[in-house]
């Protein structure tokens, strides 16, 4: 957390679990993914599968990233 030296985080430990992270700092992250990678996150998408995680946030934003390209390209 901010002002602590190490965290410990592993990249599959739940934000959620670890206090990291709360409802408010979901939607904040979500906002800064969307300006960030140029991606649009429904909200339906706004579920612990995709976002609860640094490994989830991963493969989440690079499926997200995938499937536009893929809709430009048809």
């Amino acid at each position: 957390m901010f002002g602590q030296a190490s965290t410990d985080l592993r990249d599959d430990e739940s934000l959620l679990d670890r206090g990291l992270i709360d409802s408010t700092g979901v939607l904040e992250l979500v906002g800064f993914l969307e300006r960030r990678y140029a991606i649009s996150i429904d909200d339906r998408e706004l579920v612990p599968d995709n976002l609860d995680s640094i490994a989830r946030i991963v493969a989440f934003v690079e499926a997200k990233a995938r499937a536009q390209v893929k809709d430009i390209a048809s």
